[in-house]
């Protein structure tokens, strides 16, 4: 039984177990495989969160692709700029490629939304996003809901799985959620 932690003053539960998390990856890797014999996706890992996600997915992709990251930016402090600004810029060659976006979690949007339009500015065949958790509770742009899910879960904030809080927690195998108690 996985117990509860502290980080930085906060209480975290037990949420998602470490099996649980494999089979979703597993699901998710599946589906991709399917969706995208005989073609040669770009994977495109969103940096810092989806690393770890993107390290358990990309081992269970059996196509012939690449990987590259990407650090993006949309926010000032707890607001939003409404614009997406790449950190880490992408390398390779977007022009006439299928795109699979690698992210941790997908809530808002905004961000999702932003990077879509980015890729489709520089010519990508086709764009789809893989998301390990996915709050369709929260989600404010219609275009960002990403084309495959790990996990849907309620709107509240977790941690661990490459998801952090204050920087702390992205090494947990599980992902635990702010306790209530």
């Amino acid at each position: 039984m996985i117990n509860s932690i502290i980080v930085n003053g906060l209480t975290f539960d037990p949420y998602i177990s470490a099996e649980q998390i494999s089979a979703a990856v597993a699901k998710v890797a599946d589906r991709i495989n399917t969706d995208y014999a005989g073609r040669e996706p770009l994977f495109i890992c969103v940096l810092n969160g989806a690393y770890i996600f993107a390290a358990d997915l990309y081992r269970r992709i059996n196509l012939n692709s690449e990987i590259t990251f990407v650090r993006l930016k949309s926010y000032e402090g707890t607001g939003t700029t409404g614009e997406v600004k790449m950190l880490f810029p992408i390398s390779e060659p977007i022009e006439g490629r299928d795109i699979i976006v690698i992210e941790d979690i997908v809530d808002t949007g905004i961000t999702m939304s932003g990077f879509k339009k980015l890729l489709k500015e520089q010519g990508a065949r086709s764009i789809a996003v893989a998301s390990f958790l996915f709050k369709p509770d929260s989600l404010q742009k219609t275009d960002a809901a990403p084309d495959y899910v790990g996990i849907s879960i309620p709107t509240k904030f977790i941690l661990g799985y490459g998801l952090d809080y204050d920087g702390l927690g992205r090494n947990l195998p599980e992902i635990y959620i702010l306790s209530t108690k």
